[in-house]
């Protein structure tokens, strides 16, 4: 029996199924040329939709629409800022008696509480005075005059004292005398260890040194 003969020998040659597929393929995946279709390629003529003009270009991309700002709320009228309002609600310290001119502070203050103190330990019959006066100690009678605070009472004879100001300030240098019935002898320094001096260190002070000659009280 002879041999089926072979295509390629009988000077055929066999269809190739890639032919016959290929023309379905190419139509099926192929674009139509019927009607026009854009891509996304971009081409040397088309501008850039992202640069382009939209008003010239129709296909141009428009910029996003800007989202409104917000408005910060508006402070209130009255509102003020901290500083200041820190500054107006801080109260300004009242002047002290102690800044008082020299001679208003002693005949406005010192004297009416030195009165009232005095008389709190015993002395009815006080007499206070404020004057510009030399010192009544012997040896400084050529000596510049200089406000004085003389007090005096009749008990167990005259008593008087005397406090010295030759600076005209309560902060700078003071003196003190005592007499019974005639001139002191002895200047002495009056409250020189503090640093400052108050109004109410100045009544207690002499008041002290009056008790510790032993004229206040049951002395």
């Amino acid at each position: 029996m002879a041999d089926p003969t072979n295509h390629n020998q009988a000077g055929e040659v066999a269809p190739s199924t890639v032919d016959k597929q290929a023309p379905s393929v190419a139509e099926e995946h192929a674009p139509s040329t019927d009607s026009p279709e854009a891509t996304d390629l971009p081409t040397a003529n088309t501008p850039d939709p992202k640069t382009a003009n939209p008003e010239d270009n129709p296909n141009a991309a428009k910029p996003a629409a800007a989202s409104p700002k917000r408005e910060k709320p508006a402070a209130a009228a009255t509102e003020e800022k901290p500083a200041a309002a820190a500054k107006a609600a801080k109260k300004e310290k009242a002047p002290s008696v102690e800044d008082k001119p020299f001679v208003e502070f002693i005949e406005q203050d010192y004297l009416p509480a030195l009165q009232k103190a005095i008389a709190q330990q015993g002395v009815q019959d006080l007499e206070v005075s404020f004057a510009k006066q030399k010192v009544p100690i012997t040896g400084f009678e050529s000596a510049e005059e200089c406000w004085q605070i003389v007090g005096s009472w009749s008990e167990k004879g005259r008593r008087q004292f005397n406090v010295y100001f030759p600076e005209e300030d309560i902060q700078g240098k003071k003196g003190f005398s005592c007499n019974e019935g005639k001139k002191p002898s002895t200047l002495e320094s009056f409250l020189i260890d503090e640093r400052k001096i108050t109004l109410d260190l100045l009544v207690f002070g002499l008041v002290q040194r009056l008790d510790g000659q032993k004229w206040l009280g049951r002395n």
